[in-house]
């Protein structure tokens, strides 16, 4: 008998899941689909569930034709009077209280208050299966709202009076523009007023140490004396650096040098699909240890102040309890930004981390070699659909209207890729199984334990976080042996809230230490005892800084060419204007 082989050196199953991530935007049907089936047969089997939603049905739809009727009556009705439930901010304009939109608005407020009401808390679902479920949904119900279209939306139909239609003239050309870019690979308009060198990323320095992976900058100082210990800070990869160093007014670089501290900044490569098989070890060997080598190198005889940010946080925390367990005592301090630990908790993002939607990711990073900027992008703008997808549609294209570009913005579109080794690996084994904060997780041999890190630690979280939701953050404190652990909770989000500038009089934070004797309290208990500050939040661990400091002594050289780190070229070097 004849048998049917497949041609070796090809993974069809890998192949086959790439062509499907095509027609679903990467996401997982299955994943999708089996939570949809949990929730259904679960449903399926309460009939006192049943009759709940039911009888909820008949009071949505009684309330919607009472109301309607009510507007009917021709005097201005607000969409929210006598709702019972949240209203939407959406329908809070004046616009919103005539005939027939406020009559869309109740409907669309007791659609959505029902559906809501209909997928959670069904007997029997498991929790992450509910939770896509609801995610689903609300992807739905921020789609379908009235506010997004023009027919049903009075604000926009009255500018589009008061302009003619010139608004929708200058949003056909907005997005005639828009696929021009995308087909061309372009940026998006307004983001060539900041450029990378001038605008950004212009703090002055150079270039004194680069490999396969990273650019390592030194800052020239500013000040005629400097703290003794430098800052060596290793951002996530998943975004150029220089959010920590976009217009002057909002630099957090500037703002450590103004203060008189030696600042080393790690800039990673964008990687190509010749990187495909760059690995977690070699962002620990050839990022954080080959910087910390120069550093120490170039300023001898000084332990140094260490920040991470995001993954790039995830990975200090990697090195740091590497270099405990070797007895390398190099680490002053280790500062975290917003950064996970332990996994448990991801936040939203546990929308797409699941073994389904894994294998369907490494099968687009296995064909390519790497994961585009454009896809992860794609996935936190979902967690906010509402403001990041449907709210810039409305202002470009029904009104015309480009969003103001700011350095923020503009840095976010400012991508980069991931290699598939090392972010397999990453979801993988650190976001699907938490092995770092399980005692599983090995590199170079060894096995990571967070518990042997006893440095002083600074632990920053972010209110509004949808990346690294602070409650995720405080984790760390569980892991490891500070006997000087401070964490600060500060008011923003996972990027505006740690781009906070010097001085913010909308933000605010709250701070606390403790030793190894203070039992780590659960997080409502440390919101409810900590008291909030106004302000921002950098002059409090600016100071932080300067008290975990030896003193002032003399700037130190830029670079050591005698030792092989030569002034290479100024910064902001060249691996940060990679696209």
């Amino acid at each position: 008998m004849s048998s049917t082989r497949l041609p070796k050196g090809i993974d069809f199953d890998k192949e086959f899941r790439a062509q499907i991530a095509k027609l679903t935007g990467g996401l997982s049907p299955k994943a999708f689909s089996s939570a949809w089936a949990d929730w259904a047969a679960h449903l399926a089997l309460s009939p006192t569930r049943q009759v709940e939603l039911q009888q909820e049905l008949l009071a949505r739809t009684a309330d919607t034709w009472t109301f309607a009727l009510k507007a009917l009556a021709g005097a201005p009705v607000p969409p929210s009077d006598g709702f019972e439930g949240t209203s939407d901010p959406r329908f809070g304009k004046e616009d919103w209280s005539r005939w027939p939109f406020n009559v869309y608005a109740r409907a669309y407020q007791n659609s959505a208050a029902l559906v809501n009401k209909t997928v959670e808390g069904v007997p029997g679902v498991d929790p992450y299966q509910e939770k896509l479920v609801q995610f689903s949904v609300r992807m739905l119900l921020d789609a379908s709202a009235p506010s997004n279209y023009l027919g049903a939306n009075p604000e926009l139909l009255a500018l589009t009076q008061s302009e003619k239609g010139q608004n929708l003239v200058r949003g056909v050309k907005n997005w005639l523009k828009d696929v021009k870019s995308t087909l061309d690979g372009a940026p998006p308009e307004g983001t060539d007023a900041f450029e990378v060198g001038k605008t950004v990323a212009a703090t002055p320095g150079k270039v004194i140490f680069r490999n396969e992976l990273i650019e390592l900058i030194q800052y020239s100082p500013t000040t005629k004396t400097i703290h003794a210990e430098p800052l060596l800070i290793v951002p996530a990869w998943i975004m150029k650096y220089y959010i920590l160093d976009l217009s002057p007014k909002s630099s957090l670089v500037k703002f450590l040098v103004d203060q008189g501290h030696t600042v080393f900044m790690i800039s990673w490569k964008n990687p190509s699909p010749a990187d495909r098989d760059v690995s977690m070890e070699d962002y620990l060997n050839k990022g954080f240890r080959a910087a910390l080598d120069a550093v120490t190198t170039i300023v001898p005889n000084r332990k140094v102040h260490s920040v991470g940010y995001c993954i790039g946080g995830t990975l200090l925390s990697i090195g740091a309890a590497m270099l405990a367990r070797e007895n390398d005592e190099r680490l002053a301090s280790v500062t975290l930004f917003a950064a996970q630990a332990d996994f448990s908790e991801p936040g939203e993002l546990a929308y797409f981390i699941n073994a389904s939607q894994l294998a369907m990711l490494e099968a687009v990073m296995y064909k390519k070699g790497v994961l585009a900027s454009g896809q992860m992008g794609g996935a936190f703008a979902l967690l906010r659909s509402k403001d990041l997808i449907w709210q810039p549609i409305i202002n470009t294209y029904l009104k015309g209207q480009r969003d103001t570009m700011i350095d923020l913005m503009a840095w976010n579109a400012d991508g980069t890729r991931m290699p598939y080794r090392m972010h397999t690996d990453y979801l993988n084994r650190l976001y699907l199984n938490n092995e770092l904060a399980t005692n599983k997780f090995s590199l170079n041999g060894q096995v990571i334990t967070l518990s042997d890190i006893s440095a002083p630690m600074f632990v920053v979280g972010t209110e509004a976080d949808h990346v690294a939701p602070w409650t995720s953050v405080y984790k760390i404190g569980n892991l490891v042996k500070s006997d000087d652990y401070s964490f600060l909770l500060t008011s923003g989000g996972h990027n505006a809230g740690i781009i906070a500038g010097p001085v913010h009089p909308k933000r605010h934070f709250r701070l606390k230490t403790k030793g190894l004797k203070t039992a780590q309290i659960g997080t409502q208990e440390w919101l409810q005892t900590t008291e909030k500050q106004p302000g921002s939040w950098w002059p409090a661990w600016q100071q932080w800084l300067q008290a975990h400091s030896s003193g002032q002594t003399k700037l130190p050289p830029m670079g050591a060419p005698h030792k092989g780190y030569p002034s290479i070229e100024d910064a902001p070097g060249s691996y940060v204007k990679q696209r």
